[in-house]
């Protein structure tokens, strides 16, 4: 089985389920997609003990997922984010959103890191503490698909709204954005045998400074280029853009330099400079709707890869007893990684009733946690790293996924004055 075969049979999954999940689940996408490909995994794991020459785990683990989930997956869903970013929508909540979103993160990964090395220890695993740190930075990610549409079937008020979606769309980026820089970290003191403060610094600013000098260039390039284009053009429109990404990510590889940086900085300036009050400028809005569905299709992919995970990661029980105390670490982490900005801020803002809950609670792991663990290409620690990614992520769906709408609706009676426009 090829890699082309393992895509279909992805799509073809993803289509069935969406359409189960649409007219007879009417379950959120995220929630009736894990719920399904989880069954089907079981399924296919009875199927293979009763017929082992047909057992799709086998085809599977043949194939490492490192390098499409790297060049193309994650630099696709981070810059269909990023294009997303509208910051004169955000208004006042900027300040506040950037915030939540940059030290949220660092405040997140440094908490979970910390309890999952003082766990593993407990537990006999030896992990080195960069691998945790790498862990707590991609599991910070949050899915915005997912938070988006859950928050739009309720009314509450413009600034709490901004702050949620704003939040969302630029966590996701940074996180995964951090987690890889410290995989280059660790590869470069492997590399070397050891490194100082000074050699770390290099590689952060190697990574982030150049490529957002690298990404600033691409996107101020494809804005000039599409300043030029008709809008009705929709396929030139679009080719440019997908050369874009495609383009930055080899550059930034050739150069050295963070893709994902890359993807993120190029998103950022067209989704700014190439739009105007109408949602349209130097970039049609078939183009800002393409990428909106390329980051909703690889999502639901994912979703399903994330069932097929359960074929693919090793059955230890330790692995799962980490992976299971791994999932209350990140709720932990992320109410303190919420709480800590919002107290700090609220000296000279003022927020809404149930912000903190609301964000704490709300923040759904999806797709871009499960791409950037499968990305990890012979990174020590990458099977345990990618054992708790599928508990947290399945967990967070489920758990917090169908429980979300009921801590907003309680929320929503308490303070309905505030909640409403």
């Amino acid at each position: 089985m090829s890699i082309f075969d393992i895509i279909a049979v992805l799509i073809l999954f993803s289509g069935v389920f969406i359409f189960i999940n649409t007219f007879y689940l009417k379950l959120p996408s995220s929630i009736g997609l894990t719920i399904l490909a989880i069954i089907l995994s079981f399924l296919v794991l009875i199927f293979g003990y009763v017929f082992p020459e047909f057992h799709l785990a086998e085809h599977v683990k043949k194939y490492d997922f490192a390098e499409v989930m790297y060049r193309f997956v994650l630099s696709v869903m981070l810059f269909a984010g990023a294009l997303n970013v509208d910051f004169r929508k955000l208004g006042d909540q900027l300040i506040p959103v950037l915030v939540l979103s940059f030290f949220g993160v660092l405040i997140s990964t440094f908490v979970i890191a910390g309890l999952v090395y003082f766990t593993a220890g407990l537990l006999g695993i030896s992990l080195h503490f960069i691998a945790c740190l790498v862990f707590g930075a991609l599991i910070s990610s949050t899915d915005p698909v997912a938070i988006t549409k859950t928050i739009q079937r309720f009314r509450m008020s413009n600034e709490l709204e901004t702050k949620i979606s704003g939040e969302a769309l630029l966590n996701g980026g940074i996180a995964i954005i951090m987690a890889l820089v410290l995989v280059n970290i660790y590869k470069e003191e492997a590399a070397m045998g050891s490194l100082n403060f000074t050699g770390a610094a290099w590689i952060l600013l190697r990574d982030l400074g150049g490529g957002l000098i690298a990404g600033l260039f691409f996107g101020w390039m494809g804005f000039s280029v599409l300043k030029y284009v008709d809008n009705d053009s929709v396929e030139v429109e679009v080719l440019v853009t997908l050369a874009l990404v495609m383009g930055g990510s080899y550059v930034a590889d050739l150069i050295a330099v963070s893709s994902m940086v890359v993807a993120v900085s190029t998103g950022l300036i067209l989704g700014n400079f190439g739009r105007n009050e109408k949602g349209e400028n130097a970039v049609g809005s078939y183009v800002y709707r393409f990428w909106q569905l390329m980051e909703e299709t690889l999502a639901a992919m994912l979703f399903v890869l994330i069932g097929f995970e359960m074929l693919v990661i090793p059955l230890r029980l330790d692995y799962f007893a980490l992976g299971f105390f791994a999932v209350n670490f990140a709720l932990f982490a992320r109410w303190v990684s919420v709480f800590i900005p919002i107290r700090l801020m609220s000296m000279s803002r003022s927020f809404d009733d149930g912000t903190i809950p609301v964000l704490s609670w709300g923040a759904l792991r999806g797709g871009l946690p499960v791409a950037a663990s499968l990305s990890l290409a012979n990174f020590p620690g990458q099977e345990l790293i990618i054992t708790m990614t599928y508990i947290v992520v399945v967990c967070s769906v489920l758990y917090q996924g169908l429980t979300l709408t009921k801590v907003m609706q309680f929320y929503n009676d308490k303070h309905p004055m505030k909640w409403m426009d």
